[in-house]
């Protein structure tokens, strides 16, 4: 087995130690790879790991013995042959590159290490916290990479080669320490690995530090959730120039970062739309088989996405249009085109959405988006598409650049399912349509995230934004960040800036941002000094020079290298801010006294962890990596598993699922045999109580409210525009005796919901 992952490399190859520093809403994450080459003659190891989507990798660094070399950035194909000049000169050589076809994907070849050699390799990234729904930040450090489904004819043989061991079996072992500062109070942080005990450095609790207990296995991604008070503050940041840099370019100047919280007045928040046309297009690839999480008693993602199908078309209001699309390697439709939503239509898809099997094999995105983009839009209904996927796409960048192509017409709300789902495509895609982008991983549950989203889609949203920088007329501002289009309630913005010019007096600038929302014009102004903060490691500006690479990198494929002088920009910006790009890579020499190369050099793949799917990307996965016989066999038995018949006997339902299942389109109840059964009572003792006057189908939509709020409130996130829409249609009815129909249900169902709770 020499020629395929040796086990020999690995027995106790590598450890993993990674430092996190946070700024408010921004972090740098070092990480120190230790390794060994294990074998009798030079070995040549090639890794292949997944980053945050949004991060820039801007400093790599190796240490053999004693001696430290710093890599340097280099146009790519540079790069790559002083790579092998090296090699082939008996010299040691790093190189590390962003894969072609994503930019969440790095290859590291670390070349000719002889017999018992040790090296230790440095890596430093910069990357954005995205907000979560109760104001979290999340910063996930990605450990599973999932073999990238690569379309048949998309014509990149050279894909990132990924071996992948089960996940568990993984080799490396990891530690982490985080330090933690933020212009707010800290007030906690989560993880879903087990953390030691928050240690605050200061009586403010504006700085701490924390650390992963001992012992972790690095067999899945590691989440830190980090909660600060009065997060929906807005903040500017300025950070200092970088001093050996040139004044008047990117890093010879201050930089500014501004993070935008708007807040939305409650009358707003508490419109809903009732137009839109409601795409739902939901992965039906082989991987969706998979279970949620790796915990006893998870449900399939197929399930999960079936569940919230069944949430989502209840939800719908009366008026819309909608439509469903499933795909894998082809696509089916429900309906040939959006259809009006009425009680029929969401019947027959609700049929369609129980027979939904996981049942398509590979994951092509981009040929049902073509689809879906060729149908003109529907007057006065603007599209929302929701897009369910576990995420694992070779051609991430050509997804992306026809969902920004067709930007205008559309908002994409994006769920990215399961470890390993891709970053760069879920929070790619939402952002190029301005939506929003979830992560559904270890024990979340699919439901409450996606009837989220749907609240952002039914909201208003922020739209007519301004951005007006007011500073001294020394000093100019050069927005390094597109400007922002949308926003949603509880979204953020980061905006960078750079300052170019120095004030003789005046040291404040500020910035008003101008919007509006359901028609009504807002204005909020934010100070900052522009006399920069102590020294912060560079982050703001490195992050600033990313998103100015991504910019231009989409220019750059828009006009497909027909634009003079976007690459070499590209180049120029990532060589001096020393950010990672597409075009460059970063290389480091050590020049040893080394004998050139005799004969042929060992090449190894170092696994990374992979949860298993079924068939067909099992196959993929198996030609892509090489590996031993005897691990071809176990991932194969294991995924013979998957495909054994479910069980024949009846699952219990839920009661909360079947009763939402029991809703009409228009909202309402009907009093049955099946209503009375989720009430856990005979039809009889249900239909007694009914205030004389009062119809039946008001009785049968009051009870199954007083239900909802008497026993399911820990779930209301779920059921919450179902129950508004249940409201509506109570008070369209104009029933003269609401109060005793409540009081009636509390007695019958043992509860005490208020009139007023229910929203009547």
């Amino acid at each position: 087995a020499a020629s395929c992952c040796g086990d020999a490399l690995l027995q106790e190859g590598l450890s993993i130690a990674v430092e996190v520093s946070v700024q408010g809403h921004v972090a740098t994450v070092s990480s120190t790879l230790q390794y060994e080459n294990q074998e009798q003659s030079p070995l040549e190891a090639i890794f292949v790991f997944p980053l945050p989507g949004e991060a820039a990798v801007c400093r790599f660094s190796t240490k053999i013995g004693q001696t430290e070399v710093v890599a340097e950035v280099q146009e790519k194909q540079k790069a790559q042959e002083q790579y092998d000049d090296a090699l082939s000169s008996g010299q040691q050589a790093f190189l590390l590159e962003e894969s072609d076809e994503s930019p969440d994907v790095f290859k590291l070849s670390v070349g000719s290490l002889p017999p018992g050699e040790k090296a230790s390799v440095s890596l430093d990234y910069v990357t954005e916290l995205s907000v979560q729904a109760d104001d979290g930040l999340r910063l996930c450090l990605p450990a599973v990479l999932n073999p990238r489904y690569q379309p048949q004819d998309s014509g990149s043989g050279g894909s990132a080669q990924v071996s992948s061991v089960p996940a568990g079996s993984v080799p490396y072992s990891l530690s982490l320490s985080a330090h933690v500062s933020s212009p707010h109070p800290i007030s906690r942080v989560e993880s879903n690995c087990p953390l030691d005990p928050l240690n605050y450095l200061n009586t403010e609790k504006t700085q701490a530090t924390v650390s992963l207990a001992a012992g972790h296995q690095f067999d899945r991604d590691v989440e830190l959730l980090l909660y600060y008070q009065d997060t929906h503050q807005p903040t500017a940041i300025v950070e200092a120039a970088q001093a050996s840099a040139k004044p008047g370019t990117l890093m010879g100047d201050p930089v500014v970062m501004l993070s935008l919280y708007p807040e939305f007045p409650k009358d707003v928040m508490s419109s809903m739309t009732s137009h839109g046309e409601f795409l739902f297009v939901v992965d039906r690839s082989g991987s969706m088989e998979c279970p949620m999480h790796l915990g006893s008693g998870s449900q399939d993602r197929i399930s999960s996405a079936r569940e919230t199908l069944l949430l989502l078309l209840k939800s719908l209001p009366m008026g819309c249009y909608f439509n469903i699309i499933g795909f894998g390697s082809s696509y089916e439709s429900f309906f040939p085109k959006s259809v009006e939503y009425s009680q029929k239509t969401m019947d027959e898809a609700l049929q369609k959405v129980k027979e939904m099997r996981a049942d398509l094999g590979g994951t092509e995105i981009l040929q049902p988006l073509k689809h879906i983009y060729s149908q003109p839009c529907l007057p006065d209904q603007p599209r929302q598409l929701f897009l369910f996927t576990d995420g694992e796409v070779g051609n991430t960048k050509e997804v992306l650049d026809l969902v920004k192509t067709n930007a205008g017409s559309h908002r994409c709300f994006s769920f990215g399912i399961g470890e390993g789902a891709s970053t760069a495509l879920i929070s790619g895609v939402a952002k190029q349509a301005r939506g929003h982008a979830q992560f559904i991983t270890g024990q979340d549950r699919m439901q409450p995230k996606a009837m989220q989203s749907l609240r952002f889609a039914l909201q208003p949203a922020v739209v007519d934004i301004s951005v007006k920088w007011n500073v001294p007329k020394e000093v100019s501002v050069t927005p390094l960040s597109p400007p922002i289009r949308v926003l949603f309630q509880g979204q953020r913005a980061l905006l960078y800036a750079q300052l170019t010019g120095e004030s003789s007096g005046d040291t404040e600038g500020s910035v008003t941002v101008k919007y509006s929302l359901a028609k009504q014009p807002v204005e909020n102004q934010l100070s900052f000094s522009l006399k920069p903060t102590e020294d912060t490691g560079m982050t703001v500006h490195r992050l600033g020079a990313r998103t100015l690479i991504q910019s231009l990198e989409v220019e750059e494929r828009e006009q497909d290298g027909g634009k003079e002088g976007v690459k070499e920009k590209v180049i120029e910006l990532s060589v001096q801010s020393g950010v990672s790009s597409a075009f460059t890579a970063f290389i480091a020499i050590h020049k040893g006294d080394g004998e050139a190369l005799q004969g042929q050099l060992l090449r190894r793949h170092v696994p990374t962890p992979m949860l298993y799917h079924s068939s067909m990307l099992m196959m993929q996965s198996c030609a892509m990596a090489r590996r031993s016989p005897m691990v071809m066999a176990c991932s194969l038995q294991m995924n013979m598993n998957f495909d054994s018949p479910a069980p024949t006997s009846k699952p219990v339902r839920d009661p909360l699922l079947q009763l939402i299942s029991l809703q009409k389109a228009s909202g309402s109840w009907v009093l049955e045999a099946a209503l009375a059964e989720v009430l856990v009572k005979t039809e009889e003792e249900v239909s007694k109580p009914k205030p004389a006057q009062v119809d039946q189908e008001v009785w049968a939509t009051v009870l199954a409210l007083v239900w909802l709020y008497g026993f399911k409130m820990e779930a209301q996130e779920e059921w919450q525009f179902l129950a508004m829409k249940a409201v509506s249609w109570i008070q369209a009815q104009k029933v003269a005796s609401v109060s005793e129909c409540v009081q009636a249900g509390n007695t019958l169902l043992g509860c005490q919901v208020q009139k007023d709770t229910l929203g009547l």
